[in-house]
C-alpha cells in the first residue's frame, strides 16, 4: 500500500510503503469507543461534591413533637426535603479513571489509523521543519493545502512550528507519545511527518 510522500508547499517529494498490520486493518468502532471513553474517564477531574444530611448546618433538634400537630412526623431540619437540607445520594469526590488493557488501547490507535487511511485523510508530509515561526505563512500553506482541521503528529514538536501553528483554528501538533484516538477521530485529517510515521510504527510495533 503505496502513499505519497508531500510538502508544506503542497510538492510530491516521493513514495513509501504503508504496512497493512498498523494502517490496513478492519476498524474497530467497538473498540474505538472504548478506548475514547477510557480517554475522556480519565480526563474528568471528579471534584463535583454536595453536602449530605450530616454535613449541612443547622440544628440536630426535632423540629416538634411527634404526634398531635397534624403534620407530618419529621425528625431533623437537615433533611432532604427541607430547602436547608442536605442532599441524597449527590456526588462525591472521586477519580473517574479505570484501567483499559495495552492491547486493546493499541487496537484501538491501529483502528484509528487504518479509518484515516481508508477515507482517505492520511497525510504523510516531509518534514515541518524551516518554519519561519509565522501563523500568517503557515495559515497561507495549510489553506492551499485545503486543511480546515488537522492533527499533525512528529517525532519531536519543532517549536517554530508549534508557536506558528497555535492560533491557527482546527490545527493541532502533538508528538508521538501523544498521539491518541479521540483526537485522531475528531480531526478531519491527520498529518504524519516522515519522522513521526517512523516513530509510529516503532511504537506499534
Amino acid at each position: 500500500m503505496q502513499i505519497d510522500i508531500r510538502t508544506l508547499d503542497n510538492g510530491n517529494v516521493g513514495t513509501t510503503e504503508l504496512p497493512e498490520e498498523i494502517f490496513g486493518t478492519r476498524p474497530r468502532n467497538d473498540i474505538m469507543a472504548r478506548v475514547i471513553h477510557w480517554q475522556l474517564a480519565k480526563r474528568r477531574a471528579g471534584t463535583h461534591r454536595t453536602k449530605g444530611m450530616g454535613e449541612v448546618s443547622g440544628t440536630t433538634r426535632k423540629p416538634y413533637k411527634q404526634k398531635g400537630t397534624g403534620n407530618a412526623r419529621q425528625g431533623s431540619l437537615r433533611a432532604p426535603q427541607f430547602r436547608t437540607g442536605g442532599v441524597v445520594h449527590g456526588p462525591v469526590v472521586r477519580d473517574h479513571g479505570y484501567d483499559l488493557p495495552k492491547k486493546v488501547r493499541r487496537l484501538g490507535l491501529i483502528s484509528a489509523l487504518s479509518q484515516k487511511q481508508a477515507d482517505g485523510k492520511l497525510v504523510l508530509l516531509d518534514n515541518v521543519g524551516g518554519c519561519s515561526g509565522k501563523t500568517k505563512a503557515l495559515s497561507a500553506q495549510i489553506k492551499a493545502l485545503g486543511w480546515k482541521s488537522a492533527l499533525i503528529v512528529d517525532s519531536v514538536v519543532d517549536d517554530s512550528f508549534l508557536r506558528a501553528s497555535r492560533n491557527i483554528i482546527g490545527v493541532n501538533v502533538l508528538p508521538i507519545i501523544g498521539a491518541n484516538v479521540y483526537d485522531i477521530l475528531r480531526h478531519d485529517v491527520l498529518v504524519l511527518t516522515t519522522a513521526g510515521f517512523e516513530g509510529l510504527k516503532e511504537r506499534l510495533a
